[in-house]
């Protein structure tokens, strides 16, 4: 970050360029011919005059910018001090013991240096908030900073030619770097799966970006946890950025290459192994915390690799390295079908048989202590949540809608705009409870009761609430409770929850859901008019729940 604040410095130089120099002093001060240890105060006072007459001098002739200027540097100098007075004085120690030669090089520091190295140890328990005063303290010194800070990740293509997307060209990754940061995000894009010969060829010829990079951009630019903006992302902003595009159509579990009997490659896990490889080189060898996070296929992409990340790290020498995960919307459930059908595509079977034939015809890998849990052929039960997760040994936070777009698609409840049936509403209820109850045991996890599908990367991630807690928040309080637990062994932190589940029964009776609109008008729904589209019973539904009809609704408008 400093490095690119460094070059909007000299982008905003022209800008500045125009405004009058400051007046010239018309001749320096006589010397004093006191003793030098009697003529301190005086020169304080002095120079506090003559620094009252120059920012006085200045603002009379335009230049009052720079006074503004110097004062935020003197701030920021500041700021920037406290990296030296780490815990128990050892920073004033080694500055003293350093004075000799920070002295000898000083003069030739001063001239040629354009940047500086900073040491962010002693800082790094609160991290966002340091980095958040630095950029507020760059954009004082450059009002220009905020729009030429570079916010683009940028596309890199693996060195590896041998790990490759379904169709043969090249994996890779997007990546923006955040110089300083020991915190790095890397991001599994999500997008269902194939499983047989015919839907991969008609997902080829539908979502070719999802099995090929030969259509990948250049850059893209970061959104939801993955923006370098501090108001959309108020606590992973200066993070390293990666992106990894799926493009092996097998929830990223996949270990077999494209040959004459195999018509496309399944590498998911194996490109996520040969990213890692490539990031040491980048700077995620001196890394402190790797969050590896995902959506939808992603975020089961995630409960079977994060294991695999820490251990592959370990086996490369990086066993100082903090390795999470993050699963959004990848938490799904092998239930029944509303309405059994034929597995004939990726929609309409059911997942527990689409997987069934996936693993097979991707050679997949699950985690092996998962896979110890299951008789031999049975290992698809690893690619749900409720069954891996207690099988993990780094940290994951879950976050699942409790009426998941996806899984109600799988399970054949199509919500078109007409009035669902009783039988599909009792079963929409059904599965909300079905998914709360395989989130009771999981110790971080973030369980809106609404309808919808992903969160993370979207930008209006930051409104979604439950019980008065954001995700960001949420996630924030994640963070310091393991970083908390990890330093003194305390327990999770008072007053920062991070086990939060809508216990409200309906689909978005929660009111910081997702706006839903009307598939014909396009007119927005408040909860009562979604759920009467819906074919909501409020009579029906106030019998069973022991209440007056006016006081249910009520109890729904304000998301009670």
């Amino acid at each position: 970050m400093l490095a690119a604040w460094e070059r909007v410095a000299g982008s905003c130089a022209g800008s500045r360029a125009a405004e009058p120099a400051p007046p010239a002093l018309s001749s320096p001060p006589a010397a004093d011919p006191r003793p030098r240890g009697r003529r301190g105060g005086a020169r304080r006072s002095a120079g506090g005059a003559a620094r009252r007459r120059g920012l006085a001098a200045a603002a009379a002739s335009g230049g009052w910018r720079r006074a503004a200027m110097g004062t935020a540097a003197v701030h920021l100098l500041l700021l920037l001090g406290l990296l030296h007075a780490g815990p128990g004085g050892e920073g004033r120690k080694g500055w003293r013991r350093r004075g000799s030669a920070v002295r000898e090089r000083g003069e030739a520091a001063v001239a040629a240096a354009e940047s500086f190295p900073l040491d962010f140890t002693a800082v790094e328990g609160n991290m966002d908030s340091f980095m958040a005063q630095v950029k507020s303290l760059a954009q004082s010194l450059y009002p220009c900073s905020a729009q030429a800070l570079p916010h683009d990740l940028r596309l890199h293509l693996l060195h590896n030619a041998s790990v490759t997307c379904n169709d043969g060209s090249p994996a890779g990754y997007y990546l923006k770097e955040s110089k300083g940061s020991r915190r790095w995000l890397l991001f599994l894009e999500g997008g269902w799966y194939c499983f047989n010969r015919e839907n991969c060829d008609t997902r080829y010829d539908t979502m070719r970006r999802l099995m090929s990079s030969r259509e990948w951009p250049a850059t893209r630019v970061g959104t939801g946890i993955l923006s370098s903006q501090p108001e959309e992302n108020p606590h992973w902003w200066n993070a390293n950025m990666v992106f990894i595009p799926y493009c092996s159509s097998d929830v990223w579990s996949g270990a077999s290459s494209k040959s004459e009997k195999n018509e496309y490659a399944f590498m998911g896990a194996l490109i996520i192994q040969e990213v890692i490889k490539e990031l040491v080189g980048k700077g995620l060898g001196t890394a402190k915390v790797l969050l590896l996070a995902g959506s939808s296929a992603g975020g089961t992409g995630v409960l079977l690799n994060v294991d695999r990340v820490a251990e592959q790290l370990e086996e490369m020498g990086y066993q100082g390295i903090q390795v999470r995960g993050l699963a959004d919307s990848g938490w799904f459930l092998d239930n029944k079908q509303y309405r059994r059908t034929d597995c004939i595509d990726t929609i309409t079977c059911a997942p527990t048989e689409a997987i069934r034939r996936g693993i097979r015809y991707w050679n997949g890998i699950v985690p092996e202590r998962c896979k110890l849990q299951f008789k031999e052929g049975e290992e698809w039960n690893c690619f749900f949540g409720y069954k891996i997760y207690p099988t993990l040994r780094c940290p994951v936070f879950v976050v699942q809608w409790l009426f998941d777009e996806a899984q109600l698609t799988v399970d054949n409840v199509h919500l078109t705009g007409q009035p669902v049936q009783e039988g599909q509403w009792l079963y929409i209820q059904n599965l909300g409870r079905e998914l709360r109850n395989t989130l009771k045991d999981v110790t971080a996890s973030f369980a809106p009761a609404c309808l919808s599908h992903e969160i993370i990367t979207r930008n209006h991630w930051t409104d979604i609430q439950v019980k008065g807690t954001s995700l960001p928040r949420a996630l924030h309080c994640w963070d310091r409770s393991l970083h908390e637990s990890n330093r003194n062994g305390k327990a999770p932190l008072k007053g920062c929850p991070i086990h939060l589940i809508d216990s409200c029964p309906w689909p978005h009776c929660n009111p910081s859901c997702p706006t839903i609109r009307d598939q014909f008008t396009g007119q927005e729904m408040n909860v009562i008019q979604f759920l009467m589209h819906m074919g909501f019973d409020v009579q029906k539904m106030a019998q069973q729940q022991g209440l007056e009809p006016s006081k249910l609704l009520g109890m729904l408008s304000s998301g009670n």
